[in-house]
């Protein structure tokens, strides 16, 4: 069992809830003024930790909401900021914590988070597979996994993580952050991106589900021709391949990630539109 930390200690790292803390203050400031903050902006931490960010946030938004899974650091976090009125701490599961009990009006919500890298795609997708979407979003991830986001067509890193981001979203990389700026020094090194959701959004609702399912079934045999890969997963015939292919202007021949993800989202409409749908969906869940 592990030792209680002493009054006065800075907490250890929990390796089972992928906790490194970030020490590099220089850092601390680059990420915050990333998302800049004012008063007029109500802004959304995830895992907070020791408040490496915090404490510049509580300075700059003017509501700041702490979501905190630990135990130890939440406490620490609510005897700190006890006094601020400004200030909320949410001691639970960020996954489960939905948006509407964080702000009465999510789509002005601010989102940044030095988050556990293990469950970095679960974390994204759940603020952008929702409507409406946070305003903004800076979120320290795993390099590879921003190197994949941000992924050109024909790049061998690109796949269903890049056009699911990109297909309602802008992102960019505004640092990348070496591991010494950790502690515990981290395996990987570190990217500091920033997602601005589209808005007005660029891709219907009932076509967000068909993009997903898209995306899926494409991604998963990526090494077949898209044509290939309609055929075996939505059951279309040869014909309606060519039909479909010539309508949108695309070279279904060609391999999934050949595509940039707004031809994504017009094969997924077109496919939506004709009611082809893969073998576990139904029409009910593209109209949800």
């Amino acid at each position: 069992m592990a030792r209680p930390d002493r009054p006065g200690q800075p907490p250890r790292a929990k390796k089972s809830l992928g906790q490194n803390f970030l020490i590099d203050p220089n850092a601390q400031r680059r990420i915050v003024d990333a998302l800049d903050p004012t008063l007029a902006d109500e802004v959304m931490e995830i895992g907070p930790g020791q408040g490496a960010l915090t404490r510049h946030l509580a300075e700059r938004a003017g509501r700041l909401v702490l979501v905190e899974l630990d135990d130890e650091l939440a406490r620490r976090l609510q005897a700190e900021f006890a006094g601020n009125d400004r200030v909320r701490i949410i001691h639970r599961d960020v996954l489960q914590v939905p948006l509407e009990e964080v702000t009465d009006d999510p789509a002005r919500l601010k989102v940044i988070g030095n988050i556990p890298y293990n469950i970095t795609t679960p974390i994204l997708f759940r603020l952008l597979e929702r409507r409406p979407r946070p305003r903004e979003i800076v979120l320290m991830v795993q390099k590879e996994v921003a190197d994949r986001i941000l992924a050109e067509p024909g790049n061998k890193t690109y796949g269903a993580l890049a056009v699911g981001v990109r297909a309602v979203a802008d992102a960019e990389r505004v640092m990348n952050v070496g591991r010494k700026s950790f502690r515990p020094v981290p395996d990987v090194e570190s990217s500091v991106i920033r997602i601005v959701p589209h808005d007005p959004p660029r891709v219907a609702q009932q076509d967000e589900r068909s993009l997903r399912h898209l995306t899926r079934a494409a991604f998963g045999q990526r090494r077949k021709q898209f044509q290939r890969i309609l055929r075996d997963a939505y059951g279309l015939s040869v014909e309606q391949v060519t039909a479909l292919g010539a309508e949108l202007g695309m070279d279904l021949q060609s391999r999934p990630e050949s595509f940039a993800p707004d031809r994504f989202v017009d094969l997924a409409r077109a496919l939506r539109e004709r009611s082809a749908l893969p073998p576990e969906m139904s029409a009910g869940d593209v109209d949800e």
